[in-house]
């Protein structure tokens, strides 16, 4: 018995037509697809959800000194002329250091959101802006369900599509 429905596809395209639906499930809250493939998604995005609310804490606060290009009131970056050994005359950007707490995650967690970016993709939105799936995963949805032992998506039937008869369903999260 296979660990997967095949969904009549090869198993390159049955892989990307999951994390495409996966990813989009991430994404919009909800899709509409077949049963079949509602079902194969579920599985996937519940167990990714369950990764994620178990590393959702797992993660330090640091201090790290960063380096940054001083910038005039039109937004320029400030530069100096400099003159090196040889004669030959070139800019410098002034920079200016500064401290910030930058969050660190624990060798389990980073396990976690690469197990979680082997599903996903990074799909862009409309504006051509990159969505980073695996952050709104960690710090959006996981919070949400963190009490919560599963069920974290719900599957609606709507009914057989017009085209071929496949029954249609509504896969969201709750």
């Amino acid at each position: 018995m296979p660990g997967q429905r095949k969904l009549g596809r090869a198993t390159d395209q049955r892989k990307a037509i999951l994390r495409n639906l996966t990813t989009a499930l991430f994404v919009s809250g909800r899709i509409e697809t077949t049963e079949a493939r509602a079902k194969e998604v579920k599985n996937i995005a519940e167990k990714l959800i369950t990764i994620a609310i178990k590393e959702a804490d797992n993660f330090t606060s640091k201090q790290v000194k960063i380096s940054s290009a001083k910038v005039d009131a039109k937004g320029k970056k400030l530069t100096d002329s400099k003159t090196s050994k040889n004669g030959n005359k070139y800019l410098v950007i002034d920079r200016e250091e500064k401290t910030d707490m930058v969050s660190v995650d624990s060798p389990s967690r980073l396990h976690a959101r690469r197990l979680i970016m082997n599903w996903v993709y990074r799909p862009s939105t409309a504006d051509g802006e990159n969505v980073n799936v695996t952050d709104k995963l960690f710090d959006e949805i996981a919070p949400k369900y963190k009490g919560k032992n599963g069920g974290y998506t719900r599957i609606y039937k709507l009914g057989p599509r017009r085209g071929d008869a496949a029954e249609m369903v509504i896969l969201e999260l709750v």
